[in-house]
């Protein structure tokens, strides 16, 4: 098993939890949320100067700065969690997809459950815009982080992107 590196960093979505191997960020998880580490795992080492890039790229994100995030990432999931991831990866910032749309494209047409089981299991949320799924109808559905977030995250997006 290799070594997994942490840290905190302050956010107006609340505190983030980073964690890192040495192959890329494996994790972003906001407080209060569904599925991720319950806490600090005492094996894990806190090292800052590992985050130094993903804290100056989040904090460009949320200063309206930066709409896509360059870093390396190590997501642990299934071969399907992470063909999703990829396809969110791919939405642009300040648009939004519905599940169905991210099934088809990733040639599953009829998988939008599991599609958003997927999204409810992305463990770098924000980086990897989860945030950018809603349901087919328009309405937000869902989100680890809770929909306040997600509300406050698609409207900073669509705010900065009308600025364009």
């Amino acid at each position: 098993m290799s070594q997994i590196y942490w840290t905190t960093i302050d956010s107006p979505v609340g505190e983030l939890l980073l964690t890192a191997d040495d192959a890329g960020l494996t994790g972003l998880h906001m407080e209060e949320r569904r599925h991720g580490p319950a806490g600090i795992d005492p094996r894990w080492v806190r090292d800052e100067s590992t985050f130094a890039d993903a804290h100056k790229q989040i904090d460009a994100y949320f200063a309206g700065e930066l709409q896509e995030f360059d870093l390396p990432l190590n997501p642990s999931g299934t071969t399907f969690q992470r063909r999703v991831w990829a396809s969110l990866r791919t939405i642009p910032y300040g648009e939004v997809r519905s599940y169905r749309e991210i099934a088809e494209e990733i040639g599953r047409p009829t998988a939008s459950r599991a599609v958003g089981m997927a999204n409810g299991r992305n463990p770098i949320s924000i980086i990897v815009p989860c945030h950018r799924v809603i349901g087919t109808s328009g309405a937000l559905t869902g989100y680890g982080g809770g929909l306040e977030r997600k509300r406050l995250l698609l409207d900073m997006e669509s705010q900065e992107a009308s600025l364009l």
